[in-house]
């Protein structure tokens, strides 16, 4: 496959991002040869590691490691048809809800200014969406090729392949 260099304005892409982040766990999955050696290794040491913690979470690096590369799997195939279904079922709901709500507001206001907010609304939506997308992929980048050194510390190769 060949590879262009990125210009400046390419960098802060989301294609960008997402390659770079399924690159670090592609590396991370064919670097971590034993992962139920993961089990058991707390978190706490690695800052950037430590950082992905939550209430809910396990706190041990082989939970991060199957986190990382389910994310993966979604970014690279989808989100499961499931989850997909009863998203689309929820925003049928809220549709509907706004299109009555819409149909009532319309007669007070004209149609033109609402498409011109909405348009301006959605822009701004997108926007924040995508700088918070970048984020968290910047994030889980760094979380990734993290839990790869680490992996390498562990079973004693901490400087080595870099």
């Amino acid at each position: 496959m060949m590879m262009c260099s990125e210009t400046p304005n390419q960098k802060n892409s989301l294609f960008n991002a997402m390659n770079r982040f399924i690159g670090a766990v592609n590396n991370m999955d064919q670097t971590v040869m034993v992962p139920s050696m993961l089990r058991d290794v707390p978190l706490d040491e690695d800052r950037e590691l430590s950082s992905m913690k939550s209430d809910l979470d396990e706190g041990d690096m082989y939970s991060y490691y199957e986190l990382l590369k389910s994310i993966r799997t979604n970014i690279e195939w989808g989100v499961r048809c499931a989850a997909a279904d009863e998203r689309r079922k929820e925003s049928m709901k809220i549709t509907r809800v706004h299109s009555s709500a819409s149909i009532s507001s319309s007669a007070s206001s004209s149609s033109s200014e609402e498409e011109d907010e909405e348009g301006e609304d959605l822009e701004k939506q997108f926007q924040f969406h995508l700088t918070g997308l970048q984020g968290v992929l910047g994030k889980l980048t760094l979380q990734a090729n993290s839990l790869t050194k680490r992996y390498k510390q562990e079973i004693g190769i901490g400087g080595w392949g870099q």
